[in-house]
């Protein structure tokens, strides 16, 4: 099988050298991405397009790489094609009529040609012959030029002509890292993924920072959807996910700040602390998912005071998104699910917050903190690397993994719909499926004198999972291992 895919319009209208260093480093990019699938795969750079070939027509093996492609920032969109040798228009009408005729039964359709190259017929003249070709031999179809139900696309390149498949959009953007690295100040919350995920489709190296509010199983959460949008869109290259334990500055707020100057404080203290995080993974900019008057420190005139905090670059992608927006963006990208079961952490909750915050006011109330405690938390923060989260998830110990008896336990297929159906789980146990993002909810409506397996794919939302559902005391669930 072979897939066509396009670079992004933005890379094609760049300089000569400019789209090259695209190129190649998607190229590469695809190269790490889709190798694991399968031994056969190649992929090669072609100046205008970039082929993807592996060898037989597994179905499943089609349907990972699609899945794979569709996820990959710099790619515009692709498709699969079949080609064979430039013939003459009757042996390639009996090519175009085995792969469409059946397609086109009582559909409308609409044959394209596009040529590159010195050849003695025109587009026009195939067109036409195949038209009439498939007309003959689809019963019921019709051509129709305008809106037509089908596009049967074939295009002729030199002396090879390939027919073209469906057509899948990519994510468009640039690859990574073509542009310089940033880092998300991630809460585990529909703003802050969607955030980041807007930063890593444009081509950047997005790190982590999440400031910890909440205990470990807060974090637990937060770094299952950092670990989930760099495996889905960003693990081409690795990443730091940075936790910095902000309880000790939270109660240094509440101690000896007024009120009403809390939030802005604290977003402060905040970019503070990622300043120095940013300065460590060899961040330009600090990423938030703030967006204007969703919430009181976030008035034009209160993140004007808080951007003042630091010299660092502070970016707002959804600055002018309204919320509907981005919990639907959320929801296209993967994260609303598991963004929707992270409960808010504010750390500081003013009775009457300021939205005009002054900032000789604020600087009054910072002086009263103590001045070494943001150095202190950040020197103590811990760094991991996406694979450290995933092997740490897999080597979880005691009651994460195991029950000191399984015999007779209930397997959860804790993945989403879609992979169950295409991988269905059978195995001689009851098996029953809840979503990874409905467990937390409906894991107390199951029989808790029965004891639970979870099950996913490659084992790493399942220790989390376990793990969070073991902090909240349920002592019944491990981790299905297999037999």
């Amino acid at each position: 099988m072979q897939f066509v895919v396009r670079l992004h319009a933005e890379i094609t209208i760049k300089s000569r050298s400019v789209r090259k260093r695209h190129g190649k480093v998607l190229t590469n990019n695809l190269k790490k991405l889709l190798r694991p699938l399968d031994d056969s795969l190649y992929v090669k750079w072609l100046w205008d397009r970039i082929a993807v070939t592996a060898d037989g027509n597994d179905p499943q093996l089609r349907a990972a790489i699609i899945e794979r492609l569709q996820c990959v920032p710099g790619v515009s969109w692709f498709t699969e094609v079949i080609e064979q040798p430039v013939s003459d228009f009757a042996t390639l009408a009996d090519w175009v009529c085995d792969h469409w005729a059946e397609k086109l039964v009582n559909k409308s359709f609409a044959v394209r040609v596009k040529r590159k190259g010195h050849h003695d017929f025109s587009s026009q003249d195939l067109q036409r012959y195949l038209g009439g070709a498939l007309l003959r031999n689809a019963q019921g179809s019709s051509v129709k030029l305008k809106d037509p139900e089908v596009d049967v696309s074939i295009q002729v390149t030199d002396k090879v002509v390939h027919i073209l498949g469906d057509r899948y959009q990519g994510l468009g953007g640039f690859p990574i890292p073509t542009q310089e690295t940033v880092l998300s100040l991630m809460s585990g919350g529909f703003d802050s993924s969607v955030a980041s995920f807007e930063f890593i489709r444009r081509g950047a190296r997005t790190h982590f920072c999440f400031f910890n509010l909440g205990g470990d199983a807060h974090e637990v959460a937060v770094r299952q959807i950092a670990y989930f949008l760099w495996q889905k869109y960003s693990a081409s290259h690795p990443i730091k996910f940075v936790s910095v334990d902000f309880g000790p500055v939270v109660e240094d707020i509440l101690q000896h700040v007024d009120n009403g100057q809390m939030g802005v404080v604290l977003k402060r203290q905040m970019l503070r602390a990622a300043s120095k995080v940013a300065r460590f993974t060899k961040a330009r900019a600090l990423v938030t998912g703030e967006a204007m008057g969703q919430v009181s420190s976030q008035t034009l005139a209160n993140l004007q005071v808080i951007d003042q905090a630091t010299d660092t670059l502070v970016l707002r992608p959804l600055i002018t998104m309204d919320k509907q927006d981005i919990v639907d963006r959320a929801k296209q990208i993967g994260t609303e699910a598991l963004a929707k079961s992270i409960p808010e952490y504010c750390g500081v909750i003013s009775n009457k917050p300021t939205v005009m915050a002054q900032p000789e006011v604020v600087a009054q109330e910072e002086a009263k903190l103590d001045p070494e405690l943001i150095d202190t938390v950040v020197r103590a923060a811990q760094v991991l690397s996406m694979e450290e989260i995933g092997e740490q998830a897999k080597q979880q110990a005691g009651t994460v993994t195991r029950l000191e008896d399984s015999e007779g336990a209930v397997v959860i297929d804790i993945r989403a719909p879609e992979e169950e159906d295409e991988a269905p789980l059978e195995i001689d146990r009851e098996v029953v499926c809840i979503p990874f993002y409905q467990l937390a909810r409906k894991f107390a409506e199951l029989d808790q004198q029965q004891r639970y397996l979870l099950y996913c794919q490659q084992g790493v939302m399942s220790r989390m999972q376990a793990l969070l559902l073991q902090e909240e005391g349920y002592t019944n669930v491990a981790v299905y291992e297999g037999e």
